[in-house]
């Protein structure tokens, strides 16, 4: 299932606070691409929040996940924060080996 499989990639440990707030924002936007065109929406996020709040205090990135999918839910519907990460340079292969 997509939401497993994008939580996983959610609890890597991001270097910074910002990290995690792009990595969340990611997440999100995977997630919700993944559902199908004639879901409940409402009702896939409550299943998703409901599967991700275990580790809210310990994955940063899981945590704005989260916060995006209660954001999401609330009545007015306002727009969401969905900006994508500036291109920037991160490390490459050997930053990655080292974060492991």
């Amino acid at each position: 299932m997509l939401i497993e499989r994008t939580l996983k990639q959610l609890q890597m440990s991001p270097t910074t606070p910002e990290r995690a707030q792009e990595l969340g924002r990611m997440g999100y936007m995977q997630w919700l691409s993944g559902l199908p065109a004639d879901s409940d929406y409402e009702g896939a996020a409550v299943r998703a929040y409901l599967l991700a709040m275990d580790f809210i205090d310990t994955d940063p990135a899981i945590a704005v996940f989260c916060d995006l999918i209660r954001e999401s839910l609330k009545r007015p519907l306002r727009p969401l924060d969905l900006s994508l990460p500036e291109p920037r340079r991160r490390g490459g292969a050997r930053e990655r080996r080292a974060a492991r």
